[in-house]
């Protein structure tokens, strides 16, 4: 089966410090793949580099959505990688603090709407009709995750880990066939934990979505993963599935220690 995300070669250089090295990665449809390694490993990089933040150095980045034939994403804008259905969160909450639950969820939705600016402008009976199945289907987002209670809630008032979940609703609102997690469960304390993993595997399993994940929560990733990757100093040093990662002696002295060997 061909690869719905497919990275070859993606080697990434700031000046003279090479962040990422000539690194593979491919995910599967239906798969939760997790990159893990150090601080500093090039974990954020790699995700800057397949959506379009970072332009690579060298290397390709190809998605095939299902149904759809192979594209390169080299050199397009975000904003067109999320339109071909790569979403993203961020480590550092990127949430619009000062709008409400819903409308930071309309605001990923907008991608799939259809009206320009003179839609905007004049707003006809099209763009009334749009305007509203967006919330509709903003709302039912939030259902999904379970923050139906917080709609008109500001985000900024939400508890924090309500709003790592809000970042996942944006994302989803944009309907991606891969979900991009960069550390989700950081900050959180074990019961969200607990049900950001039930979450992820709900969203596999209901939503028709692949998911890779940075994370630094061993138990998480070891429960969730069924593919692990891992980088240190940019260049990838090991894959496979949480058995074979967790045993690997090279993985164990650049990452993981003494601390998973009961994960």
């Amino acid at each position: 089966m061909e690869p719905i995300l497919n990275v070859k070669n993606l080697t990434m250089r700031f000046g003279g410090l090479t962040a990422l090295n000539k690194v593979n990665l491919a995910v599967e449809k239906g798969q939760i793949a997790a990159l893990i390694g150090p601080n500093g490993a090039g974990k954020t990089t790699f995700f800057n580099c397949i959506t379009g933040i970072y332009n690579p150095t060298e290397g390709d980045v190809e998605i095939t959505p299902p149904g759809k034939s192979t594209q390169r994403l080299n050199g397009l804008k975000p904003n067109y990688v999320t339109e071909r259905g790569l979403a993203r969160t961020f480590q550092n909450i990127r949430l619009f603090q000062g709008m409400t639950v819903l409308e930071n969820v309309m605001i990923g939705r907008s991608c799939r709407l259809k009206s320009g600016i003179l839609g905007a402008m004049f707003r006809p009976a099209s763009q009334r009709e749009e305007e509203k199945k967006a919330v509709y289907d903003s709302y039912e987002v939030l259902e999904k995750i379970g923050l139906e209670q917080y709609v008109d809630e500001m985000a900024v008032n939400l508890p924090y880990g309500a709003q790592r979940r809000l970042e996942i609703a944006r994302a989803l609102a944009t309907d991606p066939f891969l979900l991009l997690l960069d550390e989700p469960a950081a900050g959180m304390n074990p019961q969200e934990t607990k049900e950001l993993d039930d979450l992820i595997i709900w969203l596999r399993d209901n939503e028709d979505l692949s998911i890779l994940l940075i994370e630094h929560d061993m138990k998480l990733v070891m429960s969730l993963s069924d593919n692990i990757h891992v980088v240190d100093y940019g260049k990838k040093i090991a894959e496979g599935d949480p058995e074979h990662v967790k045993s690997n002696p090279d993985v164990i002295k650049a990452y993981l220690g003494d601390d998973t060997e009961d994960a």
